[in-house]
């Protein structure tokens, strides 16, 4: 009686291998699933980064071309280069001791002279995170899903 009380519950062989194959596919699809989202992830970190060295790369070049430039502008301003188009321009030097000054009313020589302050490149150094990666699920949770609870009136329905 035993055995046969066993037997009337217990499944085919073939219906023990379906679930066993179909609990090894499940398996296998989650972590086939698991891998993917990795990769994606990955693939998208790598790319950012590649970005972020393309950036900093066309800074130094930048950077190195205001250099060049800067230093061709301070070549073009010597001395002995601003003599030399003033005299193409035609001016030539006047002794001091024969030069007319002009008195110009409201100017005092002796008051100091401000200057802007010097220009710098400034990077920031903190990361920028935008305002809408800064709030987390269970934060949105409590201010979308607890304040539509909160609004409620006495009938259980909002207003």
């Amino acid at each position: 009686m035993k055995n046969r009380l066993i037997q009337a519950y217990k499944q085919a062989p073939w219906r023990v291998q379906v679930q066993w194959i179909g609990l090894f596919l499940l398996g296998l699809v989650l972590i086939a699933s698991v891998a993917g989202v990795y990769l994606s992830i990955s693939a998208q970190a790598a790319t950012s980064g590649r970005k972020i060295q393309s950036l900093g790369n066309r800074i130094n070049d930048v950077n190195n071309e205001i250099a060049v430039l800067t230093t061709r502008y301070a070549v073009a301003q010597s001395t002995e280069k601003m003599r030399t188009r003033a005299e193409d321009l035609g001016f030539v030097l006047i002794d001091p001791q024969t030069a007319v000054y002009l008195e110009v009313p409201g100017y005092d020589p002796d008051a100091s002279l401000v200057l802007a302050p010097p220009r710098t490149n400034i990077i920031s150094e903190r990361p920028i995170v935008q305002s809408t990666y800064r709030l987390s699920l269970w934060d949105w949770f409590t201010e979308h899903i607890w304040q539509i609870t909160d609004n409620t009136n006495e009938e259980g329905l909002l207003p």
